[in-house]
């Protein structure tokens, strides 16, 4: 295994030159650098894991997660749990706790008052799927003045300060459901919209980029009706038949967030299962089910996995090996899954 010692020989530069390098402490001449980099990577350098395990749990770092809501309402978030316990378990190798909790969709003052809670325990990072309210976006700020970085997860907030954002693109991702509709409508089509808040970012941008995509097509292609349900099953089926009642002409369902399988229970139980073009989002195990019977025609799915555990990543390498985000956000994939490859 190569040493600090070797690269220092072959780069010309002494062992502490590159232990800066390597370990991104203090400033070093970028040509020099690079050229250390260079010949640790052709070298096949790795530093010692023991040694960088004990200096890591010396400092005591914990990570702090807040999570919409539970994963008993909204099943998505089971994925993105699952993420973040992976990343937990490698970081707990270092000595590096992580306390998650959940906070209420509606309710601003209940996140600001986990935030503060997480502060008094002593967290040294926070990942958060925030509400779009101003008193929320102060709270991050005051977090990241006070040296505390935040990663926004699933939903981004504007002005708050925040370190990075990890998510899907919503603006694309609702032009793409737009896209959708257009092609297995035919191009003509009364719409009618479920979503989850207008005050969530993610769920607004989801109705804007749908929007947009159908801008070509308001002559034929009509919202009638945009209703929310707070991403509650129980909510989205009151929300979802009551809408369907009142509006006979409607032909077609945009499920701009959680909540799918009430909405589709209202469709079933009025028989319009075989008669709406659905289109949802994510593939959860309900949503695979209403694919597979052909209830929804299509879902879009954004990577939890990888939401839960990369905001963490990006906590990890900024506090403990000094590297900032190269991006300010990073966007997950897209995948439309329809009947033949929801498996």
């Amino acid at each position: 295994m190569a040493t600090i010692k070797q690269i220092a020989n072959l780069a010309g530069v002494s062992r502490g030159t590159v232990d800066r390098v390597l370990n991104n402490r203090g400033t070093v001449n970028p040509e020099t650098a690079a050229k250390v980099r260079e010949i640790a990577a052709l070298l096949n350098y790795t530093p010692n894991k023991l040694a960088k395990t004990l200096a890591v749990k010396n400092r005591n770092i914990k990570f702090g997660y807040v999570l919409f809501s539970s994963t008993n309402e909204n099943p998505f978030f089971d994925d993105v749990v699952a993420g973040i316990k992976k990343k937990t378990n490698e970081l707990t190798e270092y000595g590096i706790s992580v306390d998650t909790c959940f906070s209420e969709l509606r309710d601003p003052s209940n996140q600001v008052k986990l935030m503060d809670q997480l502060v008094d325990s002593g967290i040294n990072g926070l990942a958060i799927t925030p509400i779009n309210h101003p008193d929320v976006a102060r709270k991050i700020k005051e977090l990241s003045e006070k040296g505390i970085p935040v990663i926004t997860v699933n939903t981004d907030i504007e002005n708050s300060g925040r370190l990075a954002y990890v998510g899907s693109n919503y603006l694309e991702s609702g032009k793409t459901a737009g896209g959708l509709l257009r092609l297995i409508s035919g191009g003509k089509a009364n719409v009618g919209i479920i979503v989850g808040s207008m005050d969530i970012l993610c769920h607004s941008e989801r109705v804007n980029g749908f929007k947009q995509a159908l801008e070509g097509y308001s002559r034929d292609i009509k919202i009638v009706e945009i209703v929310e349900n707070y991403d509650d099953d129980f909510l989205s089926f009151e929300v979802t038949k009551k809408l369907l009642n009142k509006h006979p002409e409607i032909d077609s369902l945009y499920l701009a967030s959680a909540g799918v399988y009430g909405a589709c229970r209202a469709v079933k139980s009025l028989n319009l299962d075989k008669k709406l073009k659905i289109i949802s989002f994510d593939s959860v195990p309900t949503t695979k089910l209403l694919i597979e019977d052909g209830t929804i025609d299509a879902t879009i799915t954004q990577q939890p996995h990888v939401q839960g555990s990369k905001p963490l990543s990006i906590l990890y390498d900024y506090l403990v090996l000094n590297i900032s985000p190269k991006n300010e956000k990073y966007y997950t994939n897209h995948e439309i899954k329809i009947r033949e490859n929801i498996n």
